[in-house]
């Protein structure tokens, strides 16, 4: 696999790159079938813990890299995160209102509107993720400045591996909120499944695309800011044990907050 990607196109080696980010994101979701039959401190917990992993995805895989590249590209970094940030909320608010518009009928309602909204937000996030990597591979093919195909590699290992707590992230709730431990894994690990479409589409457009970079990733932080703060945060604390609740989504930023400086 590694002499393939070593002596491949550009488009090959983003696919396959991506293939092993979504690999990482199916080994996460893949958690949820070591849950069974836990209690509701248990099943908050675990809400928590994804609500501190998403926070802290949302700064060190998004926030952050937004501000460098806004840099690098000579923007200017507090308006385009700052636009980015916003438009990504908006758009998670637009969609919990044709939501609305939908399903407001259906059973379990607030339960059903979270989990779309979850997987909203993780898909939406790896959308630039993924263009990210297909940009550092094309970086390869028009001889940009910088680029080196060990930085584009080190970069997908680097996304692979924030992925497996990130595929947690939207499996462990979906089983929370009453989906089996089959669907909870299948929607979890199919969040991750844009990434290689996306990485194509930026080694495709790697000259027009990066411009837009700082603020697909702003954007796609908002959204998932957004979803922690409406719905993860407010539904993991209705539980009478907050303290022990808090502590956990305190720890499960700590843990994403590593990985991201650690393979940053």
């Amino acid at each position: 696999m590694f002499n393939l990607l070593l002596n491949s196109s550009p488009i090959l080696q983003a696919f396959i790159a991506t293939l092993f980010t979504w690999g990482m994101t199916i080994l996460g979701s893949a958690v949820v079938f070591f849950f069974k039959d836990v209690n509701k401190t248990t099943m908050d917990s675990l809400l928590g813990l994804s609500g501190g992993v998403m926070i802290a995805a949302s700064f060190w895989s998004l926030i952050n890299p937004a501000i460098e590249m806004s840099k690098e590209l000579k923007l200017i970094p507090w308006i385009v995160v700052s636009i980015g940030i916003l438009s990504g909320g908006l758009l998670i608010i637009l969609g919990d209102k044709l939501y609305n518009l939908c399903v407001k009928n259906s059973d379990n309602y607030s339960t059903i509107k979270r989990s779309f909204l979850l997987i909203l937000s993780i898909t939406l996030h790896n959308i630039p993720e993924g263009l990210v990597i297909g940009v550092a591979f094309g970086s390869l093919f028009y001889g940009i400045e910088g680029s080196s195909l060990w930085q584009a590699i080190s970069l997908a290992i680097g996304i692979g591996i924030q992925n497996f707590p990130e595929g947690s992230a939207v499996s462990l709730p979906l089983k929370r909120d009453g989906f089996s431990c089959k669907k909870a894994f299948f929607y979890g690990q199919l969040s991750g499944i844009v990434e290689p479409i996306a990485a194509i589409l930026g080694v495709l457009m790697v000259l027009k695309i990066q411009v837009l970079l700082p603020f697909l990733l702003a954007f796609a932080a908002g959204a998932m800011l957004y979803v922690v703060i409406s719905e993860l945060i407010p539904e993991s604390q209705k539980n009478s044990n907050k303290s022990l609740v808090s502590i956990i989504t305190l720890l499960g930023f700590i843990i994403m907050m590593i990985l991201d400086i650690s393979l940053g």
